[in-house]
């Protein structure tokens, strides 16, 4: 083992799977990804945990095999937390601090940022992120970063991203019954974004949009800052349920059909028809399925238009639209999103580590490969644990999740 490295790990709890990124972070701040899985989950509902027990079961259970491959038991991690109750607010703020001849240190800019927070956002939600936009010194705007300059009045325009307090809360209590500490919540799109965009999208400005099994996040970045966040409450199981009720099969035929047979183009030929079984004993009209996914996939993508204009970003990002996320697994489906947004679109592939991460160099681990990165950069980091009781040995004891939460307050 190398001592000069440290562990992150970055947990994406989705309504559908699980999944989790382990890396060792170098003192020269290489990344480099040792383990990975992904499983399925339980009790959410629309990225909001439904009940503590499930999530919990799925994570402790989904990182038994990433722990042994890493060889490092995790015990906090940065978690991506989804949801329409995510959601971004611009706010500004003033103080005094002192004389024009005052140096602006670390405690004005926090103390002014409070400003901004201060009765803008509800009590009942939780500050996630507060995104410095613009500061200006004596009426002086344009200003990045004011430490060390000198002035009397200092100004922030922010963005402030918040969730519902419960929301949090209760994601917290349910990684704590797994023996996981959250180190950090995350809106899924803002860390999917760490992992697939450049410098140079997030300054031209560009647009993420995060689609899983039933949510579609968006994250909008401009002059290298993030936006804009907000939240669809629809997904790609959205697709497959829809096929499933139209077609009167079940979930597990329906996803099939969706992944083997369905293009974003929907230019193929419809007289040939859909056979799926193990001797193809049940077909089923293409042009009938083709209907079905793409009224579909026109609502969501035409919600993420409304806003994208609510944010007013509609048709103005240099960059484009970057997709990523379980549901871009779609063959083709940034054609069909390129011609309702009426933008560039791409599929985004995350990036920014070593180690294994060709085998997570794939649109559904974005989001877990952005936590990671994340967590890295913030310093996040803990050393190896010598006594490793790797969670896949507990889970076989079947711990009472419940009375194991409360223990812990």
């Amino acid at each position: 083992m190398d001592n000069d490295k440290r562990f992150v790990t970055g947990l994406d709890v989705g309504t559908e799977n699980v999944r989790a990124v382990i890396a060792t972070v170098s003192k020269t701040g290489e990344v480099a990804i040792v383990g990975y899985n992904e499983g399925k989950s339980s009790g959410m509902r629309k990225g909001i945990p439904a009940n503590l027990t499930g999530p919990a079961e799925a994570i402790d259970r989904m990182l038994g095999d990433a722990e042994r491959m890493g060889g490092y038991d995790v015990r906090s991690a940065y978690v991506s937390i989804n949801g329409s109750t995510v959601i971004s607010t611009h706010t500004e703020g003033m103080i005094a601090v002192g004389s024009v001849e005052h140096e602006i240190d670390s405690e004005d800019i926090n103390r002014v940022e409070d400003v901004a927070v201060s009765g803008r956002i509800p009590a009942n939600r939780d500050v996630l992120d507060v995104i410095p936009l613009e500061y200006a010194l004596d009426g002086q705007g344009g200003i990045k970063d004011p430490l060390g300059m000198a002035g009397a009045r200092l100004e922030i325009r922010a963005n402030v991203i918040s969730a519902l307090t419960p929301n949090c809360e209760n994601l917290k209590r349910a990684t704590i019954t797994a023996d996981v500490k959250a180190e950090r919540l995350v809106p899924s799109v803002v860390a999917a974004a760490r992992a697939v965009l450049t410098e140079r999208q997030k300054e031209n400005g560009v647009a993420v949009i995060d689609m899983g099994g039933a949510t579609t996040s968006v994250a909008v970045y401009e002059e290298g800052d993030l936006q804009y966040v907000g939240v669809v409450p629809a997904g790609s199981n959205n697709i497959t349920n829809d096929l499933a009720i139209v077609l009167a099969i079940e979930p597990e035929l329906a996803e099939e059909i969706k992944t083997r047979f369905v293009t974003g183009d929907f230019n193929s030929d419809k007289s040939i028809a859909i056979k799926v079984g193990k001797n193809g004993e049940r077909a089923f009209e293409r042009k009938e399925v083709e209907e079905v996914v793409k009224a579909r996939l026109e609502e969501i993508f035409s919600e993420v238009r409304k806003k994208l204009k609510a944010a007013k970003y509609d048709q103005r990002l240099p960059e484009g639209i970057i997709l990523t996320g379980g549901g871009a697994k779609m063959r083709d489906i940034e054609i069909f999103a390129k011609k309702v947004l009426e933008a560039s679109v791409k599929i985004g592939i995350p990036e920014g580590a070593g180690g294994v991460a060709e085998s997570v160099k794939k649109p559904e681990f974005a989001t877990a490969v952005g936590l990671a990165l994340m967590a890295a950069e913030e310093s996040q980091y803990s050393e190896p644990d010598s006594k490793k009781s790797f969670k896949k040995s507990k889970s076989t004891k079947k711990p009472n999740f419940l009375k194991k939460l409360f223990s812990k307050f």
